[in-house]
């Protein structure tokens, strides 16, 4: 839920909530699927998590790359883009735990 409510934050805290904004939907849709996962009953949480961390990690390395092009380092969205690709590697390693057993 930090990423989803840090994105939405940082659509303010940099001025981007202009419609111009190409990353506007992206950032929307990436908040509110993180909240959501967050709040949805035990059974649903996990493949809810790993949508939202699977979008929150391209999401967010996209606009890694789009800084890096541009000569600049996007340390937000990078730490975005890492924590989203940890945890959601962290919840698929759980997963293959259960599998053979080990939980």
């Amino acid at each position: 839920m930090v990423v989803g409510v840090a994105t939405f934050v940082f659509l303010f805290i940099r001025g981007n909530w202009q419609a111009d904004n190409l990353f506007l939907v992206p950032d929307l849709i990436l908040s509110a699927g993180l909240v959501a996962a967050a709040v949805v009953p035990r059974p649903w949480a996990r493949t809810a998590l790993l949508l939202g961390f699977g979008i929150g990690a391209g999401v967010l390395m996209t606009s890694v790359s789009s800084y890096a092009v541009r000569g600049e380092i996007g340390f937000a969205s990078l730490a975005g883009a890492v924590a989203c690709a940890a945890v959601g590697t962290l919840l698929l390693q759980r997963d293959r735990e259960v599998v053979r057993g080990r939980a």
